[in-house]
């Protein structure tokens, strides 16, 4: 096997959508790095039964209203 060819896995920690963390490890970011989720099982209609509701604070719909605010949508 090479030497060098895989990325480097280690700790991070996840912060969920309600503000609970866990650790994990991991190839994204850096040791220790916090990785916060938008959307997570606690959040997602498809987990809870439709009973949760998506909250977009600053993302795609928010981006497309405000690029598109002129235009009637």
């Amino acid at each position: 096997m090479k030497a060098d060819t895989h990325p480097e896995y280690h700790t991070i920690t996840i912060k969920m959508t309600d503000g609970t963390t866990y650790q994990t490890r991991s190839t994204w970011g850096k040791e220790g790095d916090t990785m916060s989720l938008d959307i997570d099982p606690t959040s997602h209609p498809a987990w809870t039964g439709g009973s949760a509701k998506l909250m977009d604070t600053g993302g795609r719909v928010s981006r497309f209203k405000n690029k598109y605010a002129g235009l009637g949508f």
